[in-house]
């Protein structure tokens, strides 16, 4: 390993760890950033014109503690360079739909035969085979036909969206983690050797569920939205208005927090028995109208320092200066921008963020001698989101 990887990957536990990202949006990103977080050293190869998501690069957090090369895949040349930086690599990470990659001539065939210890990452929606696997698709689709989707929201109301985190980012990016660091062990293993890692949101939304199954198949869970313990049917887990139009959030679920919930509540004496079903409109009633009588702030000092199980629901804006997370240093400041600090924690090899959002094509010259790759045409040109164009806005 050259000198200067050491500080291109810092000291997270996969320090030493080289990933060839190839541009994308949404889950891919999302991964690659994850292992970069964790001290990898990963190689963003941007295309001229951008991926695809008009975001100012300076603000795309998802790119922190990468580099960026500006590579046109569709150019004569334009394999030929991904496959000199595959030869160096660990890991690939890709998101194009099924056949694309084989069709520039950086699929799997061609970036194994040249490192046959790479770890192949595909980041699919639908997945690479199957019915849909060539269909467009974003987030709630994934997530509808896994049936998570139909679990979230009121029995009364369409289901409800939780933006694009359940499908893209937990069923997605994180499974392709999961799978990337599996097959980077034992591709390093004495008999181990590279492999394919087909990582489809449908699949690793599908194994989330996997504990909401076992309760449906016990008879423990309804196949309805807003009829059980977790899902909002019950008057002790959900989300209150409160005096000021905000919201506390309550998951009182066991027999002892929910007894301190509703004495620091005000009304231990007026409710019925928590495990009379029947009346649970009644006790979800009698609970709102107590939280309406005070404001977020103030039920957030009634409830602080108890096992109520009770919590205010902060903004994305305020969460940052909860003080809990405050006290954890959850988000940090880096380069002037106000980011979630890199998860999970490492007593021996902390992750940490060590460089800003890539520019596309700006560190060409940088990653070349960090890589040993062969000289020449590293740089982008500025009129491609080279380093002339990367400094406009900075």
């Amino acid at each position: 390993m050259p000198t200067s990887q050491a500080a291109a990957t810092g000291n997270g536990p996969l320090a030493g760890v080289r990933v060839v990202e190839l541009a994308g949006i949404g889950p891919g990103p999302f991964a690659a950033m994850t292992l970069a977080d964790l001290g990898a050293d990963v190689v963003r190869v941007d295309r001229p014109g951008g991926a695809g998501l008009r975001i100012d690069p300076a603000h795309d957090l998802t790119n922190r503690n990468k580099r960026s090369v500006l590579i046109d895949l569709k150019a004569e040349d334009g394999a030929a360079r991904v496959l000199d930086l595959v030869e160096r690599a660990d890991v690939l990470i890709e998101g194009f739909r099924p056949g694309v990659a084989e069709r520039l001539g950086i699929g799997p065939q061609e970036c194994l035969d040249r490192n046959p210890r790479l770890v192949y990452g595909r980041m699919t929606g639908w997945g690479q085979d199957g019915p849909l696997a060539e269909r467009a698709g974003h987030d709630i689709g994934y997530i509808a036909v896994t049936g998570a989707l139909s679990m979230i929201g009121k029995a009364d109301e369409p289901p409800a969206l939780p933006a694009n985190l359940l499908g893209d980012y937990a069923g997605g990016a994180l499974y392709l983690v999961i799978g990337v660091l599996a097959a980077l062990q034992h591709a390093r293993t004495p008999d181990g050797a590279g492999q394919v890692v087909d990582a489809a949101i449908v699949d690793g939304t599908a194994h989330l569920t996997t504990m909401i199954h076992a309760m449906m198949g016990a008879g423990g869970w309804q196949d309805r939205r807003g009829a059980n313990l977790l899902d909002g049917g019950s008057p002790f887990y959900g989300s209150y208005e409160t005096a000021d139009g905000q919201y506390m959030a309550v998951g009182a679920l066991e027999q002892r927090f929910y007894n301190e919930f509703v004495e620091l509540l005000g009304i231990a004496d007026e409710l019925p028995a928590r495990k009379d079903f029947e009346r649970w409109d009644e006790l979800r009633d009698a609970v709102a109208a107590r939280f309406r009588r005070k404001t977020r702030q103030e039920w957030t000092a009634v409830f602080e320092g108890s096992d109520a199980c009770v919590a205010p629901v902060v903004s994305l804006r305020e969460a940052p200066d909860h003080p809990h997370l405050a006290a954890r240093g959850t988000f940090i400041d880096h380069a002037g921008l106000t980011q979630p600090a890199p998860a999970p924690r490492f007593s021996a090899t902390p992750g940490s963020v060590r460089r800003p959002p890539a520019r596309p094509g700006a560190d060409g010259a940088e990653i070349a001698r960090d890589w040993d790759l062969p000289a020449g045409g590293w740089v982008g040109p500025a009129g491609d989101g080279g380093p002339a164009r990367a400094k406009e806005g900075s």
